[in-house]
């Protein structure tokens, strides 16, 4: 399989085998999830994932999960709002 072939074939979700335990804490707090890293808010209100995230040190980890927590709720709320000005 060419790599043009591999980009069209969707990603399998993970099985129960391989996925990990989900934590959660608060509404406004990061969400800590399985083995493929958090989810990243784009700015155009897209999802994706951090592609390194399993290389990443426990440290590194942490400090991302910081900024991301933080980043994720002010671009929720910039797209709430873009959104609430469009109505």
């Amino acid at each position: 399989m060419g790599a043009e072939d591999q980009a069209n074939v969707p990603l399998a979700l993970p099985s129960a085998e391989t996925a990990t335990r989900t934590e959660t804490s608060s509404a406004t707090t990061n969400i800590k999830l399985d083995h493929l890293g958090p989810l990243v808010v784009n700015s155009d209100g897209t999802l994706s994932r951090i592609s390194n995230w399993q290389s990443m040190t426990e440290a590194e980890r942490e400090r991302t999960l910081r900024v991301l927590g933080k980043r994720n709720m002010f671009r929720k709320e910039s797209l709430k709002e873009e959104e609430a000005n469009n109505t």
